[in-house]
């Protein structure tokens, strides 16, 4: 079993074997605050801090018949002993987080969370039931906003869903363009639908264009930096000299949302045809663009 998940299972333990969904969510939340190397990471979302990653944990193991639902709470089923099997910083720190939080019903947990931690509830649908005006203006001044317009580049290697969606969301991207010839992930979430699901449930559009890809035939056996220098050499006589009218479409997209991202598999940018590709487009005519890689 992955180690996050005996997370999941020894915080139950700690609480009787069952606890609300939304507690759930908010305590391992705010356990991986307290954790050097998190688990978890998490994005902000309708009701504050929440878990992709989680959620997709909790249902594999619904499956499994591991846990259950009882409503909105999640029981465990086996009598296995999840506590004992953890590192010693984690067990201490889920001790902490029941002895701090553990009295805490779900709507005191979602208040604690938007007071301390701002930037988790700038999505939230229910602030004005939660927090005072003030307490509100601040989770406003969490809010990444930015006006300039820019196109960046992101990949998604060696980073988790809710990593790579933060991401997005502190530099303000209106619009992800996904410029991979085949969208198609093992890594969770980074599949062309799952991916188009959580940017539109973030208020981010998504826009696959195929056309700007590169061939996967044409990615095999590359070792050393030469071996990508010479595919984008190729990628820049050709590919992009046939894909004009998509890199307008990329432009044009930049023109009305300001902030695009364009995004690929690999976290090196000098590994990735979107370094050329965001080049050229910021090459074309009239539009001065400044491009940012994150």
């Amino acid at each position: 079993m992955f180690y996050r998940r005996k997370l999941i299972f020894a915080l139950l333990q700690l609480f009787e074997g069952s606890l609300e969904k939304t507690r759930l969510q908010k305590l391992l939340f705010l356990l991986t605050q307290k954790q050097l190397k998190k688990e978890y990471d998490f994005i902000p979302y309708k009701f504050g801090c929440f878990s992709f990653s989680v959620q997709a944990d909790l249902v594999a193991m619904i499956r499994k018949g591991m846990l259950a639902e009882d409503g909105a709470t999640l029981v465990k089923n086996d009598k296995v002993e999840y506590y004992n099997q953890l590192k010693e910083s984690d067990k201490k720190l889920l001790l902490e987080v029941k002895a701090l939080y553990g009295k805490m019903g779900s709507q005191a947990l979602i208040k604690h969370t938007y007071i301390n931690y701002p930037y988790f509830a700038i999505n939230s649908e229910i602030i004005t039931e939660i927090l005072s005006q003030e307490e509100a203006c601040r989770v406003s001044d969490a809010k990444p906003t930015n006006n300039t317009t820019a196109l960046f580049t992101i990949g998604y290697e060696g980073i988790s869903l809710e990593e790579y969606l933060n991401k997005l969301i502190k530099n303000d991207v209106a619009v992800l363009v996904d410029v991979r010839k085949n969208p198609l992930s093992q890594k969770f979430g980074f599949s062309k639908t799952q991916l188009g699901n959580y940017c539109g449930s973030l208020g981010i559009k998504y826009v696959h264009i195929p056309e700007v890809g590169i061939d996967s035939n044409q990615r095999q056996d590359l070792n050393t930096q030469a071996d990508y220098d010479k595919l984008f050499a190729e990628y820049k006589s050709k590919n992009l000299m046939e894909s004009v009218l998509s890199q307008e479409k990329i432009l044009n997209l930049v023109i009305e949302f300001k902030r695009v991202g364009l995004t690929c598999f690999e976290a090196d940018i000098c590994q990735c045809h979107r370094k050329p590709l965001a080049e050229a487009v910021a090459r074309l005519p009239d539009f001065p663009l400044e491009i940012k890689h994150i």
